[in-house]
């Protein structure tokens, strides 16, 4: 087991059950991250997303605990990204706090430090995205699209 993680912490101007609600709804989903996608949400349940246009992404649900928790599996289905699909877990914990939430992201079991770093990227441009449009804002196109 790998120690390449990533953690990130954001807080959002919007409460628990609202942003867990873009992580377990398609058009929520897509309108922080992905061009397009497919999403079973609940624990089992597969998904596969495109992100960007290039990158294809696809894993498992394996727990849903609305509105604190949810985890899932990620992997890439190119044979470029060392990151294959269901061999990492993202978790993401959801805190009530006096301006809204606490989103914590922890991804786990990255492959190499180099991987960890490009996740750490993505995550935290994917983050910022989700925090304006969970607030009630427009975070305009993706510009990694």
């Amino acid at each position: 087991m790998s120690n390449n993680a990533v953690t990130l912490e954001r807080r959002i101007a919007a409460r628990p059950e609202t942003v867990f609600s873009f992580f377990t709804d398609r058009e929520k989903w897509l309108s922080w991250m992905g061009r397009d996608g497919e999403f079973s949400f609940e624990p089992g349940g597969a998904y596969r997303t495109n992100v960007n246009g290039d990158h294809v992404a696809e894993g498992r649900f394996v727990e849903i605990d609305p509105p604190k928790r949810i985890v899932f599996t990620w992997g890439w289905i190119e044979d470029d990204m060392p990151v294959p699909p269901g061999s990492s877990t993202v978790e993401i914990t959801l805190e009530p706090v006096p301006e809204g939430t606490l989103l914590r992201l922890v991804h786990r079991d990255l492959p190499s430090p180099e991987a960890g770093a490009a996740h750490e990227e993505g995550w935290t441009h994917y983050v910022e995205r989700l925090a304006v449009v969970a607030a009630g804002g427009d975070p305009g196109p993706d510009a990694w699209m």
